[in-house]
């Protein structure tokens, strides 16, 4: 199989802005095991204004684009840095993918990512993409990493994309404010009663809400990839989902 992994700020990041060393280390090894059970695997990872915001000790989100885009700059190398160290101790070689929407948008730049990454596959190495935050602005923005993460799945065609998040999947209400609201496990389709289910932003460090992932969901099953969302706290949680078996969270299945 091939698949992608989506990793959010609030899976990699206590929220100080923080590295999440514990939960960062056991998603490396689970990933490398995976990856030496024949599988392959890219890695799509937020996490770098976050933790540039934590190393520069800036306590909260700033608005202003020029420091998020500082604090991207320093937060990146600290990611691959870390990820590097991690996957070198398993074996594995990672490689560093920067996006922006015009390279999505551009036929010959989105042909040259596709080459990248399917040769990166066949050499054995793990890309690690991301947004490129330094540079990107309103008009090159892709504007979040659960986009990203069905834009890469389906651009390279991979059989699953995995979202992991601070919430174990699709509810039928808010879980936060409805004790009644329970997890709904299969999505067959994507309607108008599915897309009433999205909120707003979880993490005070992150983009993405629900919203954004049903948007994802809709991009990934339309280009013919299955996609599931889950609670990032349990990495291990990674083999059952891509061995079949039963899970905690919300499988989203492809248009057929």
């Amino acid at each position: 199989m091939r698949i992608v992994v989506k990793v959010g700020t609030s899976t990699l990041a206590h929220a100080t802005g923080h590295l999440n060393i514990k939960r960062v280390e056991e998603l490396c090894k689970v990933l490398s095991d995976i990856k030496n059970a024949g599988h392959e695997v890219v890695l799509v990872s937020s996490g770098a204004i976050g933790m540039g915001l934590g190393k520069l000790l800036i306590k909260s989100k700033p608005d202003d684009i020029p420091t998020k885009q500082a604090a991207a700059a320093v937060g990146q190398c600290e990611l691959m840095y870390t990820y590097d160290k991690l996957f070198s101790e398993y074996n594995h070689t990672v490689a560093q993918i920067l996006l922006t929407g015009a390279d999505v948008k551009d036929p010959v730049r989105h042909g040259n990512f596709q080459n990248t990454v399917y040769r990166l596959l066949e050499l054995g190495a793990i890309p690690v993409i991301n947004e490129n935050d330094s540079i990107a602005t309103e008009e090159i923005v892709i504007g979040d990493n659960d986009t990203l993460g069905a834009i890469v799945a389906t651009s390279i065609s991979a059989d699953l994309l995995i979202i992991l998040s601070d919430i174990n999947g699709l509810y039928t209400g808010d879980p936060h404010k409805d004790e009644n609201a329970t997890l709904i496990k299969v999505v067959e389709e994507i309607n108008d009663d599915i897309l009433k289910l999205g909120g707003g932003s979880g993490s005070s460090l992150g983009t993405g809400g629900m919203k954004t992932k049903l948007t994802a969901a809709e991009i990934t099953t339309g280009g013919g990839v299955d996609m599931i969302i889950a609670n990032g706290n349990n990495p291990a949680a990674i083999y059952d989902m891509v061995d079949g078996n039963d899970f905690v969270g919300t499988k989203f299945c492809k248009r057929k």
